[in-house]
């Protein structure tokens, strides 16, 4: 008996300190990407080389999970989600040139930290194991990540507008799933942790935004 109490212990101190760790760090790499994204603001960086960063960010994701166990994970992450930062300057540049932009802006950013928050707090409240999502989430983001491509070429604001209510919806979802996995102890490594959060962050506030934009009459 006491060695199976000592077990639950010692795993919820491993759980605890995952959680520690990963918000810990979730902080400082949504911090510098600000900061990237305020620099790439300020150089006027154009739509085509926010693309090329975006493209330079999906290959240094493969390198943080690649390095999630070692200690080159650290700057691993740091060149992601600085570079991933960067590649939003142009995109926030455009909405901040409209009309009430910052004001919509700051609503996203708002709405964004509601969202997060309130679910973190649900999943860490409850406790509930939100795994059975995973599956129906992943397949979401499928068919919107598809959409959102053919919608390159049809140019349909009805699904562009779609697609955008889609994935908050899914990110909303990963946030609590994610957050799950590392209470229950589905995700042990903070670095994997807080690029999962990260993400689900990045693309909950870039497709609030959107919304926000068209439902203001601006888009």
């Amino acid at each position: 008996m006491y060695n199976m109490n000592t077990a639950g212990v010692d795993s919820v101190l491993a759980t605890n300190k995952v959680l520690k760790n990963t918000y810990m760090l979730l902080g400082m790499t949504l911090a510098f990407s600000a900061v990237t994204a305020g620099i790439s603001m300020a150089m006027g960086l154009s739509h085509g080389m926010g693309l090329i960063l975006s493209l330079v960010g999906f290959g240094l994701l493969f390198v943080v999970h690649k390095m999630a166990d070692t200690a080159k994970g650290l700057p691993a992450i740091f060149a992601f989600t600085g570079v991933m930062g960067a590649s939003i300057g142009p995109m926030l540049n455009y909405y901040m040139a409209m009309p009430g932009g910052p004001a919509l802006v700051m609503q996203a950013l708002g709405g964004t930290a509601v969202v997060f928050f309130g679910l973190s707090a649900y999943a860490l409240t409850t406790r509930k194991d939100f795994s059975y999502m995973g599956g129906f989430l992943m397949v979401g983001l499928l068919v919107a990540v598809v959409a959102s491509i053919a919608n390159i070429f049809l140019g349909i604001p009805a699904l562009s507008l779609t697609v955008s209510a889609a994935i908050v919806m899914i990110m909303s979802g990963l946030i609590l799933f994610d957050t799950s996995r590392i209470i229950n102890g589905g995700e042990t490594n903070y670095i994997r942790a807080t690029v999962s959060l990260y993400l689900n962050i990045y693309n909950l506030f870039i497709h609030m935004l959107h919304l926000l934009t068209a439902f203001g009459g601006d888009d």
